[in-house]
């Protein structure tokens, strides 16, 4: 009953909010809700009768979250977890509102969360998780974060929460680091990559401190192999085959991870053979390499976030790819933050666009990159994208920073993709 008229006054604010803006205004109801009622967050938070599980890093988090999520379920565990969009506090809330009785309670026997570094750091004063997943450090969002020390830090507070175990991804340094100073009585898992999969990448890992070392031979969770969408992982010697939601070496870590925490979260009840088949039948969450039919096309999405994850993923393009639309959205104050990207491979774009258009596209022709057009309008130049007749090689494929991302699911009515 404490929560009670919170509950009620943030549905009505969603309805609002939502007649206003059908398929947006997400977090709105759970800033409304935390103003009224700051401690409804930690206190669902705690009680979920399996624990709490939370994913955080800067990149990777919500493929990773997806795919623990999946497995938990082709185990028969009942798991509530939010939306990658909801990794902030408000829209924690707002995930927690959609799914609340009207006295607060939210179903499920574990929590399973994606969080931003920075809001999870504050989020999670007070709340205890049962096992913490940590993705890696990236030089990310420097306008908020300024430096790697900084978000190294933030993950150590999320995780000093983690009563059980804390997952780690072995080949970042910065991790490693942050594993060597836990709790007593705070386990550690790792995963990483082979030296034979580190060797084939042709830039790296894309950390901003790669560790010297990578994970022994029956240690842990090792990807040993990738090939397109296919990948090989190394459970403490027993290999496992896996498909992927998209290309690239790093969805195959992020595979390795959720496998990872997943048989931590369930210990004797892991089956490997399902735990493979539930990664493999996941789509890509949207926007990381996820394929959809658009106007009498097929599209594929590719969101970039920040340098490596640029790199990685126009690395991880299919070969010969055609047409692409390249979006530089608002949320990219300083575009000099992807110059050290070589993106010469991309070899012609179509259009760029985005409020950073001119910027993206001076960087794309000192990569000798052949650009056709530069259209500012987004939804122009979405709309002219896909009225070109189908590509001779590869599909349409559009590469945009997270405000474009949003702008042009909402142009293509693919709200509800989340």
């Amino acid at each position: 009953m404490r929560y009670a008229p919170a509950i009620a006054v943030g549905r009505f604010v969603r309805f609002l909010a939502r007649l206003r803006k059908p398929g947006g205004g997400s977090a709105v109801p759970g800033l409304v809700v935390n103003k009224i009622a700051p401690g409804y967050l930690r206190k669902t938070l705690s009680g979920f009768p399996q624990g709490l599980v939370v994913v955080s890093g800067s990149s990777g988090k919500s493929t990773t979250t997806k795919m623990l999520v999946a497995i938990l379920r082709a185990h028969g565990v009942d798991v509530f977890t939010n939306p990658s969009t909801a990794n902030i506090s408000q829209g924690l809330t707002s995930a927690l509102l959609e799914q609340a009785d009207w006295r607060g309670r939210v179903p499920g026997d574990v929590a399973v969360l994606e969080m931003d570094e920075g809001h999870g750091a504050l989020v999670m004063q007070g709340v205890d998780a049962r096992i913490v997943c940590l993705t890696n450090v990236m030089v990310d969002q420097i306008d908020r974060f300024h430096d790697s020390e900084m978000v190294a830090g933030m993950l150590a507070k999320i995780a000093a929460r983690a009563t059980e175990k804390v997952i780690v991804n072995a080949d970042d340094a910065y991790l490693e680091e942050l594993a060597a100073g836990l709790a007593e009585g705070v386990r550690t898992g790792r995963y990483g990559v082979s030296e034979q999969v580190l060797a084939a990448a042709p830039r790296g890992l894309g950390y901003a401190r790669t560790a010297a070392t990578r994970l022994p031979e029956r240690e842990g969770v090792r990807v040993v192999r990738t090939a397109g969408r296919d990948a090989v992982l190394d459970d403490r010697g027993t290999l496992v085959e896996v498909g992927l939601p998209a290309r690239g070496i790093h969805y195959a870590v992020d595979a390795a991870a959720a496998y990872a925490t997943a048989r931590a979260v369930l210990g004797d009840r892991f089956d490997r053979p399902r735990a493979a088949d539930a990664l493999s039948a996941i789509p890509a969450v949207f926007g990381r390499g996820e394929r959809r039919t658009v106007r009498g096309h097929e599209v594929e999405f590719v969101l970039v976030q920040n340098p490596a994850s640029y790199q990685l993923n126009i690395d991880g393009l299919e070969p010969g790819t055609e047409q692409v639309l390249f979006a530089i959205g608002s949320d990219v104050r300083d575009p000099s933050y992807f110059w050290p990207v070589d993106a010469s491979s991309l070899g012609r774009v179509a259009i760029v666009t985005g409020s950073k258009s001119a910027e993206a596209a001076l960087m794309l022709a000192y990569d000798g990159v052949r650009i056709d057009r530069v259209e500012p309008d987004l939804g122009r130049a979405i709309d002219d994208f896909l009225a070109l007749p189908a590509p001779s090689r590869g599909v349409k494929t559009i590469v945009f920073t997270a405000d474009s991302m949003r702008r042009t699911r909402a142009h293509l009515g693919l709200t509800g993709a989340e």
